[in-house]
């Protein structure tokens, strides 16, 4: 465990200067973008590892997998991330557990996360996913799409929406990836006019350093966290 913690100490300090790197060239600073780790392919022991580092951030896109990390690192500083597709029929055991939802992905679903808002008696932040690339394979909202829906979704009583989530084409490169992390900003300010929108959730391991650079502030880095360890 200490050689693992090791690792990752010297990857999360690699990961943090390429965010800082890039939010200067941007005339941001490092401490404007949140960085979550992706935990889905690791033990419960590695993302606990993480935490002790110093990244109380942790994303899960599997609610199975959620459920069963958010039990095991209980004893933990941990903020839960979801960040994948969320059935309805999953809602009710996952929304307890999760302090933002990047995934907010139909109305359908929202109108079921809100159901279950009023049952807790709580407002759940979320982030409207965007499928900014136009793929059949993704889940989101067509720019168009929820350009029309974004009033109806700013009504509901106990839905904080603090702005947009979206993934790079999987078949482009880091041009491809760039005009789209830009359109997505674009998409954000004009809508930031029908209710306030702050938040951009863009970027992975190999695209973060993109991502901020057009105006994300929240990366979701897997794999750059986890290499080299045995």
């Amino acid at each position: 465990m200490s050689q693992s913690l090791s690792i990752i100490r010297d990857n999360l300090a690699r990961v943090r200067e390429r965010i800082d790197q890039s939010a200067r060239r941007c005339g941001r600073t490092g401490s404007d973008v949140c960085l979550v780790a992706v935990t889905k392919y690791v033990s419960n022991d590695v993302a606990a590892a993480v935490v002790s580092a110093g990244c109380g951030d942790l994303g899960e896109s599997r609610p199975q997998e959620l459920w069963q990390k958010h039990e095991a690192l209980s004893a933990l500083d941990v903020r839960w991330h979801f960040i994948g597709h969320l059935q309805r029929n999953k809602v009710r055991r996952t929304l307890p557990m999760v302090g933002l939802l990047h995934s907010a992905d139909s109305m359908r679903l929202i109108e079921e996360l809100n159901q279950e808002c009023v049952r807790l008696q709580r407002r759940l932040p979320v982030l409207l996913e965007v499928n900014i690339s136009g793929e059949q394979a993704k889940h989101g909202f067509s720019p168009d799409e929820l350009e029309n829906t974004l009033p109806s979704i700013a009504e509901l009583s106990n839905i904080e929406v603090r702005g947009l989530m979206a993934m790079a084409g999987l078949e482009g490169d880091l041009d491809d990836a760039r005009r789209e992390f830009r359109a997505v900003r674009v998409l954000r300010d004009r809508l930031s006019k029908v209710t306030p929108l702050k938040e951009l959730s863009m970027g992975m391991s190999g695209d973060f350093e993109v991502a901020i650079e057009e105006g994300a502030t929240i990366v979701r880095v897997g794999s750059a966290l986890f290499e080299g360890l045995p």
